[in-house]
């Protein structure tokens, strides 16, 4: 039986036929300008990703292969150069039909524990779950700046080095000051715009806090890096400089 259960441990997955992916790619155009080298990097990151998370959807909810591949294309996104090991400490991706009921606490200014129940795309907490809307999943990558998939994996990337605070564990030869000075100075300034009500870049709900300034400018690095670059580049510098990616770069120059 040991030995059984061994061999069946060490088996490979299953190959997935070359005709699934390149589906999954046609299905987000945010990764048709990508080099084919990186793309086959990516490719082989997310096979890798799925032999280590498992994908659990809810219900009786009918996840096809395309939809899988693209799935796991959109979360090994982030980690491209950085490695699975940066999503370590979590071990399932939970998928939702749609939106989603999420119960949670909140402390207010004066210390007030409120308990609050509002209706989620997606959510990322501590060591559990990815927990995801397949509804808001078809809806990322398509280069509109939505992508529910990167923002709750940079929640994770934020999270390991303890609670969400908006500034993940930063590599050797970054500056944490120039980091600090570029997400504050723009945070300040959606928070000023979000007030007046007055166009933004980034999504206003970036300003709820520095975790979801991070989550939400890290949608538009990768789904709409040329907004990004033009509304916040230090910021974009910066996101370059951590996931070690330039997403402009492959996108053909636009008049300002």
């Amino acid at each position: 039986m040991l030995r059984r259960l061994w061999q069946a441990w060490r088996r490979p997955a299953p190959a997935i036929p070359e005709a699934d992916w390149e589906a999954a790619f046609l299905a987000l155009p945010i990764l048709a300008p990508r080099p084919a080298g990186e793309r086959e990097r990516l490719q082989l990151l997310a096979g890798a990703l799925l032999t280590q998370k498992s994908i659990e959807p809810i219900g009786e909810l009918d996840l096809g292969t395309t939809e899988t591949l693209a799935l796991a294309l959109l979360a090994a996104l982030p980690i491209l150069n950085l490695g699975l090991d940066w999503y370590r400490g979590w071990h399932a991706l939970v998928l939702y039909p749609d939106e989603f009921r999420s119960r949670y606490e909140e402390v207010d200014e004066t210390g007030v524990v409120h308990q609050i129940e509002d209706w989620r795309s997606g959510e990322s907490w501590g060591r559990g779950p990815l927990i995801l809307s397949l509804a808001d999943v078809a809806a990322a990558g398509q280069g509109d700046g939505y992508n529910v998939v990167v923002h709750e994996c940079a929640h994770k990337l934020d999270q390991l080095d303890g609670e969400a605070n908006g500034r993940p564990p930063l590599h050797p030869g970054m500056d944490p000051g120039a980091w600090s000075a570029a997400f504050a100075a723009a945070y300040r300034d959606l928070g000023r715009r979000a007030m007046r009500r007055l166009s933004t870049v980034v999504d206003p709900y970036a300003a709820e806090s520095p975790a979801e300034f991070f989550a939400v400018t890290s949608e538009l690095f990768f789904d709409a890096p040329r907004d990004l670059q033009r509304g916040y580049p230090a910021v974009y510098e910066q996101l370059a400089l951590f996931y070690r990616q330039d997403p402009a770069l492959y996108l053909p120059a636009t008049t300002p």
